[in-house]
């Protein structure tokens, strides 16, 4: 793999987690009662808390389980309680996600993995997009639980 496009996937990422620190800053003005209010009309345990920890979990099965070959102690929900055991929690995220891209600078291997007893094997591209759109997914379904809670979303997008 390039020099430049390992930099533009560190650059990527970057901004992932620009945006991430906005849903953080939002969440941290919603009541703790809300941030951890389940609304069954929305999946993954229906909190943005809940849908915070799965974005985390998501990570750690696809990068630091399958990718990295790990074997990560999974995010509990009831384990993160206020904005900042999340806020936390993804600084883990974040670690796996660079020891990930130094991999993705040291090789072009295929990654090779297995669910529920099917083997397959994809690039460290399509794992790395795989977890950022999933992410992205989950941010518009936080923003739209609030906005259900009747709090105002801000924008999160990269381009503000």
């Amino acid at each position: 793999m390039s020099r430049q496009y390992v930099t533009y996937i560190k650059e990527q990422y970057n901004y992932v987690k620009e945006s991430r620190n906005v849903v953080f800053e939002y969440c941290k003005t919603v009541s703790s009662e809300d941030f951890i209010n389940q609304n069954t009309s929305f999946g993954r345990g229906g909190s943005m808390r809940n849908l915070l920890v799965h974005i985390a979990n998501t990570y750690e099965y696809w990068i630091a389980n399958l990718a990295l070959k790990k074997d990560p102690k999974y995010a509990e929900y009831e384990d993160n309680l206020t904005v900042q055991d999340v806020i936390l929690l993804f600084d883990t995220v974040d670690l796996f996600m660079e020891e990930f891209i130094r991999e993705m600078d040291l090789s072009d291997r295929e990654i090779v993995y297995e669910i529920q007893g099917n083997k397959n094997s994809a690039s460290s591209l399509k794992f790395f997009s795989h977890v950022i759109t999933h992410e992205y997914h989950h941010k518009g379904q936080i923003l739209s639980l609030s906005r259900h809670l009747d709090y105002i979303p801000v924008d999160t997008d990269i381009m503000r």
